[in-house]
């Protein structure tokens, strides 16, 4: 596992979370408990502090990191799809950024959104609770229906399961 100290400051993983031994943590990077980082997700908070609630997953191939000066925070239940970029942002409460997307500085997204997959959130873009946001730049398209949120709830709810079965069962063969 790729964990680093910088400058004094260590990550810190919560308990029964599960970092993939090619994720890199670098710096004060907070990991809360129940938490998954997936494989070549990169956390990077050698200029800035990263800050991830519980139960949350970082999937594949994520960048999470920020410019001097800035935070970049996730709450609780946080989905970030593969390939999704993070820079100096703020999340709220069970947030989805879709694959391939990215959040720009000082962008932040309220309680219950959706970031589609491929989108670009501009930088200093404030997102109400329960929006969607599609497009290149990101736009609010819509409300998030209850059958949106159904859906992504039980995707959430399955990353919540892996911590434990990579603990488990994950082995280098």
């Amino acid at each position: 596992m790729a964990i680093y100290a910088f400058e004094g400051k260590i990550p810190q993983i919560g308990e029964g979370s599960f970092v993939h031994p090619d994720a890199t943590l670098i710096g004060e990077v907070i990991i809360g408990k129940n938490c998954f980082i997936g494989p070549g997700a990169r956390l990077r908070a050698d200029w800035c502090r990263i800050e991830i609630d519980d139960n949350s997953n970082i999937q594949d191939n994520c960048i999470i990191h920020a410019p001097p000066g800035f935070m970049v925070s996730l709450g609780k239940r946080s989905h970030i799809a593969h390939g999704a970029i993070l820079h100096g942002v703020k999340l709220h409460e069970h947030v989805l950024v879709g694959m391939g997307a990215v959040v720009l500085d000082s962008a932040e997204i309220g309680d219950d959104c959706v970031v589609n997959s491929g989108c670009v959130v501009p930088a200093g873009m404030n997102v109400p609770p329960r929006k969607v946001v599609k497009g290149i730049p990101g736009q609010i398209t819509g409300d998030v229906s209850p059958e949106m949120v159904e859906l992504w709830t039980v995707a959430t709810e399955f990353y919540m399961e892996l911590p434990k079965r990579y603990h488990d069962s994950l082995r280098a063969i």
